[in-house]
């Protein structure tokens, strides 16, 4: 070594000297020896440390970095499953917990079977397979129609778009039909609970890309109602080749696009997600309907009745019985006024006589006193305006002094925020309706079918599901003396028995969806 070392290495040579002089124990005192060894170490090998050191450090972080992205990758494969195995968060986790917890929750109450004798002993297996990140294009949805029509149309399409692993931007609300709701998406649902609560599933964004605003600006894009009442394999064959080819397209109408059964039960699981997790109202509607809900109890029990008697569904159905002929022809011209009411000339008679109209107020009157409902009941119209207004509730005012509606128990100054805004007041009935305790609708329209299922998914609340075929023969026997009182109250009561909402399965006919029981009203593959 001191061939290769130049003059100028002299005090590293002394160092190397003492070194070997020390390792090989020339000094007498232990001390010395000690200090000498340190001393010589960190001068003559300072880059040695430091290199180990540095593949120590470079080993830490390559190590940290490959657990951090796996854990990224893979959070949302087995958070799941951790859930469901041990029922709640690992301590670490505590604080994600909190944040993620609505989310989960959801996931296990869709993974729920409906049947009782594989709840007993069987383990949960999550109900919804992976998430695909692979997008397939962008899907535009435009609802029609109102509050209830758009809801379970909103559910269809985000399970038509996790199906087919689309990106879905925020619905569009309809701001043309009957009631000219101008609301939007973000005025009626919490939009950001929407998206969050769903993140598991598939994307869903606020506004349409950037690429394809000129697009979507000019009309240029695809757009198409799908066909009615369709299953998956319409969607996965015929829809979503058009996607991929043209990247974004818009459902131009969504209602009853999706049939009833015949889905995969992960389908048909996540349209109960939606319908019953993501769906939220914004926090000033809940805050009111909330307060609605606790104004009524705070007076006892109550009857929500939705009498659906509104000059919009007597137009469209042409239901005009106890109408004078001014307003008859006042409903006839409306039904002629809008196009897309296909049906015109209706036979107003047959049609009552078949069960196809809503209960007027007089015969609604007949049907709670024949059920039991006395004069105290409190009862809470969730309605429109009702057409004939004052002359055709007066009968069912006097013989239930304690019926009220929103209007009543709400100042106009909490109420300001929703006039003109039908959708919005629907919101609020429908929160009220979900929570009493008993639902009576005279009709079974979208509001009163959604309902009834939402009842069923909390438990099965009583929901009375009125016979109205078999109810106007009753009460045309009773108003032309054939049943007295009492025989006519035991035929309305022996005919609703078992139409109280409880468990039953759901109608299914193969081949013809549209007489099929609606999923919505009982979504049986949701419920405990």
């Amino acid at each position: 070594m001191t061939k290769v070392l130049s003059s100028s290495s002299a005090p590293t040579l002394t160092l190397l000297e003492d070194y070997r002089t020390a390792s090989e124990g020339s000094y007498g005192g232990g001390n010395a020896l000690s200090k000498k060894l340190k001393v010589a170490k960190v001068l003559l090998f300072p880059r040695s440390r430091m290199q180990v050191w540095l593949v120590r450090l470079s080993t830490s972080i390559l190590v940290w970095t490959c657990l951090l992205q796996l854990l990224a990758l893979g959070g949302e494969l087995w958070r799941p499953y951790y859930l469901l195995l041990h029922g709640s968060w690992p301590p670490c986790l505590n604080d994600r917990r909190e944040i993620e917890s609505h989310n989960h929750a959801a996931v296990l109450a869709a993974s729920l079977p409906f049947s009782q004798h594989n709840r007993s002993s069987e383990k949960i297996s999550p109900a919804l397979s992976p998430r695909s990140y692979v997008n397939n294009g962008y899907l535009l949805v435009s609802c029609n129609g109102g509050l209830n029509q758009m809801r379970a149309a909103i559910c269809d399409m985000v399970a038509v778009a996790r199906l087919l692993n689309l990106t879905l931007i925020v619905p569009e609300l309809d701001k043309t039909s009957f009631w000219n709701d101008p609301s939007d998406f973000g005025d009626i649902f919490d939009t950001k609970h929407f998206i969050a609560s769903l993140r598991d599933e598939l994307r869903i964004i606020k506004e349409v890309p950037e690429k394809f605003r000129s697009r979507v600006k000019r009309g240029s894009i695809l757009s198409l109602p799908p066909v009615s009442w369709s299953n998956e394999s319409y969607y996965l064959h015929q829809i979503l080749p058009l996607i991929k080819k043209h990247k974004i397209v818009r459902f131009s109408k969504t209602d009853a696009r999706v049939a009833n059964s015949g889905f995969s039960e992960d389908f048909q699981k996540l349209r109960c997600r939606v319908n019953y997790k993501a769906l939220q109202f914004t926090p000033h509607i809940e805050e009111l309907g909330s307060r609605l809900i606790q104004i009524l109890q705070q007076k006892g029990p109550f009857l929500v009745l939705h009498l659906r008697y509104e000059m919009d569904m007597l137009a469209f159905s042409g239901c005009t019985h106890g109408c004078t002929e001014e307003e008859e022809e006042e409903l006839t011209r409306m039904r002629y006024a809008y196009p897309w009411w296909k049906e015109k000339i209706i036979d107003s008679k047959q049609k009552r006589l078949d069960g196809l109209c809503p209960l007027t107020p007089e015969e609604t009157l007949l049907i709670l006193r024949a059920l039991g409902y006395g004069e105290e009941t409190q009862i809470y119209i969730a309605a429109g305006e009702i057409y004939g207004s004052d002359r055709r509730m007066a009968s069912l005012h006097a013989a239930y002094p304690n019926i009220v509606r929103k209007e009543m128990l709400l100042s106009s100054n909490e109420l300001r925020h929703f006039q003109n805004h039908s959708s919005q007041m629907a919101a609020l009935d429908y929160l009220v309706a979900i929570e009493s305790d008993a639902f009576m609708p005279t009709y079974d329209g979208n509001m009163a079918k959604l309902v009834e299922g939402h009842r069923r998914y909390l438990g099965f609340r009583k929901t009375i599901l009125l016979d109205r075929k078999r109810l106007v023969q009753l009460i045309d026997e009773y108003q032309n003396g054939s049943l007295e009182w009492k025989e006519f109250s035991l035929a309305v009561q022996e005919a609703h028995k078992h139409r109280m909402g409880k468990a039953t399965r759901r109608r299914m006919i193969p081949d013809r969806p549209k007489e099929e029981d609606y999923f919505y009203a009982n979504p049986e593959e949701c419920l405990p």
